[in-house]
């Protein structure tokens, strides 16, 4: 079987868009998978917001260990959003071997400074000189020891300094080896002048619920070269959720989301997510004969 690594660069080759689902734990992505997407993303904000922190708090062990386990009931391809890399090239080479280890298939870094701020939550990005960061790139690649892993290299200049400045940017981050281009574009006119001022493929955020994003369907977006849509809002979704139902138990009213099934019919469900039965298979056919 192809490494995971390989799936998604096969996927990079093809002209379609792919939503990547930010996931948290192993549960959350067996459901991803079980939704039929075809990758995963480890996002840092979603995690640092699981963590009640930010991704500026959280350190490459922490995320390593996430996606250790993550990678332990799937096989899909993970993405790991590695923020601003934990450092400088001498540490993004350390970065990228642990990822690697933790049997990640790409990290994402973005041109932010360290530590990074919260800041960047509310919008204003501090930003590292570009030479410094297509420095980080090209150790970034020179760090990996499988050449099919995906170095996708992030600026966040289209909010900061300009669409200008961003591409002028990008370019120097393909020149230094990036494999992927992390480009936040906002409008249509933004997209199309990002695939017509550098080659693809091309990686961004879905800013919303829904597989459309920048006023383009997901074929405009892939037809642009645009190839992962990493989306976020699991973390949200988590928050509302959770939330709901703790307010519902403490005020002593059902909670609306059991309007549908039971608490039993949700217990089979879940076990059946968590492969309950096979745990049970081996015990019957070991210990519990």
């Amino acid at each position: 079987m192809a490494s995971p690594a390989s799936r998604l660069r096969e996927m990079l080759e093809h002209e379609r868009a792919h939503v990547a689902p930010a996931v948290f734990n192993p549960l959350s992505a067996k459901l991803a998978e079980q939704a039929g997407f075809p990758m995963l993303y480890l996002g840092g904000g979603t995690l640092g917001y699981l963590k009640c922190c930010l991704e500026a708090n959280l350190n490459i062990t922490e995320l390593c260990q996430a996606g250790i386990e993550i990678r332990a009931v799937t096989d899909l391809p993970l993405i790991l959003d590695a923020a601003a890399g934990f450092g400088d090239p001498m540490h993004i080479h350390h970065t990228v071997q642990m990822a690697e280890a933790a049997g990640f298939a790409a990290i994402e870094i973005e041109d932010q400074i360290l530590p990074k701020r919260a800041h960047h939550h509310v919008g204003i990005e501090h930003m590292v000189p570009q030479t410094l960061m297509a420095a980080k790139v090209e150790e970034a690649v020179r760090a990996r020891r499988d050449r099919d892993f995906v170095i996708i290299a992030r600026t966040n200049g289209v909010r900061q300094t300009g669409m200008d400045d961003a591409i002028q940017r990008a370019r120097a981050y393909r020149d230094a080896g990036a494999d992927v281009l992390y480009i936040s574009v906002r409008t249509p006119e933004e997209a199309r002048r990002v695939a017509e001022a550098l080659p693809p493929p091309f990686m961004f955020s879905l800013p919303g619920h829904g597989a459309s994003a920048a006023g383009l369907s997901l074929a405009e977006l892939g037809a642009l070269g645009f190839r992962i849509l990493a989306s976020s809002i699991s973390a949200y979704a988590f928050h509302r959720a959770m939330k709901r139902s703790y307010d519902c138990l403490a005020r002593g009213e059902p909670d609306p989301a059991f309007a549908e099934t039971t608490h039993h019919a949700e217990q089979e469900a879940l076990h059946e997510t968590i492969a309950m039965e096979q745990m049970l298979a081996i015990e019957r056919a070991t210990v519990e004969k």
